[in-house]
């Protein structure tokens, strides 16, 4: 009979030898906790435990690539994590500091089955997290994720022999190499290279130098204070410091990492900000172009032109919305053969022939330059400006607990989906349908809708919002959408707002 981990709490004798984790860090995809505040080190190596018998349990291989992103306690982390790996038998292969992409080219390049790579993503310092993976290149999703909290939380890792060490070299170098190929931009291109002083300091200029491109440094030094901001392309600070450096130094765009390097945000040379699903419907045409009757899989938060948009209709183009989440939009791809997936946060999953399938911003980087190296003659505003035009509001986050969160988003969807179906209206416009595969995604009989979801990594309801029509509709639509989530009063500020 299994017994749960016993009550641990910081700065006592027990914190330094028993673990200690708060259940609430399993996430839907991926686990993030406060350091040393809801983990410990005996509990980062409870988790390596559970993980490696999570391992031998489903008949992995048990060898496993390991990474860690440049945070002044991650390796202490990763350490702990690989302790218990070898605890479980597992033979680690420690790649060293990465971004978490390297980490799953890992997967591929020492051809092993498992990765653990130690992040906080784009979490302020304070955090900590892994995002782990079986089956490449797809990383864990809610089935494995319940599997492996219960393995931890009842204390059921086993023990077994074979455990070994091993520090691999190299594989930063061979993950530049395959990224930049024998590519070289045939016309000049001057970018802002963004990296917040995060991890991808260590890789995005030294691969925008390889292809050619002229670039200007925003915050490339590596400082794991993060003195600036917190590195994260989906938050407005850094996508006004990478305008504000557009329009000061005259480049032709800036293009941004987060802090574990998987996610890309585009400012084009007007200082626009381009959020993310608006750049994947530009990407969607040029590559369309290359392998028309391509389907692109885009996440609920995303634009709806992935559907409407006419030039990727003629091009035959099949749109799939789905599940928001890195391990949703990764297995969806697969599962359905689709040539891309594109996540409003800033994750995209480039497939085959175009990439592995698994979220790499340094990749999208690269893809972004090669599309403008397809369109000479266009600037990056160009691009935008020939979509049809919508008004979409940032990704707002409001307060809601971890604890509660999810009984909270229940009774929102079912306060919405008894709004449609009592034909209320939404911004005085008829409410065509509610979505529910992620959430509630309130579609208007405009193709207009607003969303809201229960965020998978912070205490935090999603709320996003989009019209086909003008600025107004959009600030219409999250007034009605907002005056719904304020009836719960476990809802608390937004993050930022519009």
């Amino acid at each position: 009979m299994t017994k749960p981990l016993p009550e641990v709490t910081p700065n006592t004798w027990s914190f330094l030898r028993d673990a200690m984790i708060k259940p609430t860090g399993f996430r839907e995809y991926d686990a993030r906790w406060k350091y040393p505040e809801e983990i410990n080190l005996p509990g980062m190596t409870a988790l390596g435990l559970g993980l490696g018998t999570q391992m031998r349990k489903r008949g992995i291989e048990p060898v496993i690539a390991v990474g860690n992103d440049y945070r002044d306690y991650s390796l202490a982390i990763k350490n702990a994590l690989i302790l218990g790996l070898m605890q479980a038998g597992i033979q680690v292969k420690d790649i060293g500091p990465a971004v978490s992409p390297m980490a799953y080219f890992a997967q591929f390049h020492l051809d092993v089955p498992a990765v653990a790579m130690v992040t906080a993503s784009h979490n302020p310092n304070g955090w900590t997290g892994v995002k782990m993976g079986f089956d490449r290149p797809l990383t864990h999703g809610p089935d494995e994720m319940t599997e492996l909290r219960d393995i931890v939380l009842n204390d059921e890792g086993l023990t077994n022999e074979g455990g070994s060490y091993e520090f691999v070299e190299g594989v930063k170098e061979a993950y530049i190499d395959d990224l930049v190929g024998e590519f070289k931009m045939s016309r000049p291109l001057k970018v802002v290279c963004a990296t917040g002083n995060g991890t991808a300091s260590a890789f995005a200029p030294e691969i925008f130098e390889r292809i050619g491109v002229e670039i200007v440094p925003s915050h490339n030094r590596l400082d794991y204070t993060f003195p600036n901001y917190n590195p994260n392309p989906e938050a407005m600070e850094m996508l006004h410091d990478m305008a504000a450096t557009v329009k000061s130094s005259g480049a032709d765009m800036a293009l941004g990492f987060d802090g574990d390097g998987d996610r890309c945000g585009v400012v084009d040379d007007e200082g626009e900000e381009i959020f993310a699903d608006k750049v994947g419907v530009i990407m969607a045409r040029d590559l369309a172009k290359l392998h028309p009757g391509s389907t692109f899989v885009a996440d609920v938060k995303s634009t709806g032109l992935f559907a409407s948009d006419p030039e990727l209709q003629a091009l035959g183009v099949k749109a799939d919305y789905w599940k928001t989440g890195h391990s949703h939009m990764k297995r969806r791809v697969k599962e359905i053969g689709a040539l891309a997936g594109f996540e409003k946060s800033g994750h995209y999953f480039l497939a085959e022939p175009i990439g592995r399938g698994y979220d790499c911003g340094m990749r999208v980087a690269v893809e972004i330059c090669k599309l403008m190296d397809r369109n000479p003659e266009k600037s990056m505003s160009d691009l935008r400006k020939a979509l049809p035009k919508t008004w979409s509001t940032p990704t707002m986050s409001p307060y809601a607990a971890d604890t509660e969160k999810y009984d909270i988003l229940q009774r929102l969807v079912d306060k919405l989906v008894a709004k449609g179906d009592a034909g209320e209206t939404l911004a005085g416009r008829a409410i065509k349908e509610v979505v529910t595969v992620n959430g509630a995604r309130v579609i208007l009989d405009n193709g207009s809708w607003g969303l809201v979801r229960a965020s998978s990594n912070t205490p935090n309801l999603v709320v996003v919002c989009e019209s086909s029509e003008s600025e107004a509709e959009m600030r219409a639509i999250f007034a009605d959408i907002d005056a719904v989530i304020r009836t719960e009063p476990g809802v608390g500020d937004y993050d930022q707002t519009i």
